[in-house]
């Protein structure tokens, strides 16, 4: 399907939606037996479907370097067999949950001689608009219908044959639970006007949530009318303090940056405290340097060999690359400072051994995720214990970090009474 007009990108949606509307009547009543039984089954399907994805993977890095993307981009895309049997396991570390809906969150008793509890309810139906990372087939719909709601997937146009191969697995656990396979939809097309459609559905979609760069959900966020969990960008930093164990600090730094330079968690910016470098001299910038990281270093800190001089738009800057800008920073409030002028709301990590610091840090700042001595590389679902995440939220309406089953619930109100009449 390609080169909808606007109107057949809305019926396109339209019919989704309606029939993902009728799955979310139908799960929202829907045991933890049964959803736990789809969610298993789903994960055994990826499992023995293994040969398919990967030669539907194949198709869609050939279409992807045929399009000439990133090596970054292309990381996003691949899939191999150990990739696939983390699907399956976030599948079940997904299932093995506790039912998030029909959870009491508060329960009062009025002098009028009311009972009111507030329960959790699923939200209804969620879009999911992502880029080439097909993993998220299995974590969005997986933690969608755990928490009750169907949901609609649009995937990258690079990733739309390994997206279509995992969602013919997630459909079998569905099919072999007795619930309904339209509870998770894929949009069969790359025509973003399928994204448009999508963002101006109100009477189909609850909740968008847009995965992937700045371009992505940047528009997602200027465009949609339907309410949206998202975050920007992913501007990372981590502050060296005078009082950091030297040996700790260089682990987190070095984790914190290079273990997976492509993903929202990953380290763009580092801050060193004066004091510790006048007591350990350059040891963590020479760390990234000696691991191939490109060190886009300002002031002092520029006169170290083998740095790149920053400018002032690298801090404040997504790299997504081996690339870090690194500053001087005189005590953990100029390091608070720095960060609220160019810090994105994701996470921040201190390195200290005081306990006031490290709570003036947390104070200090209003990011999503904040961390002490520990790499920024943990702000994920999994790592949370939520088996999967959907993204992370850096808004503060309804949902904010990583969001999992339980923040893809909202909640109603039962009032119960004994023939109770308002005088």
């Amino acid at each position: 399907m390609k080169d909808l007009t606007s109107s057949d990108a809305d019926a396109l949606i339209a019919d989704l939606g309606a029939k993902a509307r009728a799955a979310a009547a139908v799960l929202a009543e829907a045991s933890a037996e049964r959803k736990h039984a789809a969610l298993i089954g789903a994960a055994d399907a990826i499992l023995k479907a293994e040969g398919a994805i990967l030669d539907a993977n194949a198709e869609d890095l050939h279409y992807a370097q045929e399009k000439g993307l990133s090596p970054a981009m292309l990381d996003r895309l691949t899939l191999d067999p150990a990739g696939i049997r983390a699907m399956a396991e976030g599948l079940r570390a997904v299932a093995a949950q506790a039912d998030p809906v029909g959870r009491v969150l508060a329960e009062w008793d009025r002098p009028n001689g009311l009972n009111i509890r507030r329960v959790a309810t699923p939200l209804g139906v969620i879009g999911v608009i992502y880029e080439s990372r097909p993993n998220v087939t299995a974590d969005a719909a997986g933690l969608a219908l755990k928490a009750g709601n169907a949901v609609i997937l649009r995937g990258g146009s690079e990733s739309l044959n390994s997206s279509a191969a995992i969602h013919r697995a997630l459909v079998t656990g569905l099919a072999q639970a007795g619930l309904p396979e339209t509870a998770v939809q894929m949009v069969p097309t790359r025509d973003r006007a399928a994204v448009a459609a999508m963002l101006r559905a109100q009477e189909f979609i609850d909740v968008i949530v847009p995965r992937g760069g700045k371009g992505l959900v940047g528009l997602v966020q200027r465009e949609a009318r339907v309410p949206v969990f998202a975050h920007l960008e992913g501007i990372c930093h981590v502050y060296a303090d005078r009082d950091a164990d030297l040996d700790k600090a260089r682990r987190v730094v070095l984790n914190a940056k290079t273990r997976r330079t492509g993903i929202c968690g990953a380290a763009e910016c580092l801050l060193i405290d004066w004091q510790f470098y006048t007591k350990h001299g350059a040891v963590l910038v020479q760390d990234l340097l000696d691991a191939g990281v490109e060190v886009r270093a300002a002031g002092e800190l520029a006169r170290l060999p083998g740095t790149v001089p920053a400018e002032d738009a690298d801090f404040g800057q997504e790299f997504l690359d081996n690339i870090i800008a690194v500053k001087l920073v005189d005590g953990v409030e100029e390091a608070i400072a720095h960060i609220r002028r160019n810090g994105s709301g994701h996470t921040e990590s201190i390195l200290t051994e005081s306990d006031a610091t490290a709570e003036r840090f947390f104070q200090g700042l209003d990011s999503a995720i904040l961390m002490r001595n520990a790499s920024t590389q943990f702000a994920d679902g999994g790592e949370f214990g939520m088996g999967a995440e959907i993204g992370i939220a850096t808004g503060k309406m309804h949902a904010r970090g990583p969001v999992g089953a339980e923040q893809l619930t909202s909640f109603k109100y039962l009032v119960t009474g004994d023939g109770t009449i308002r005088p």
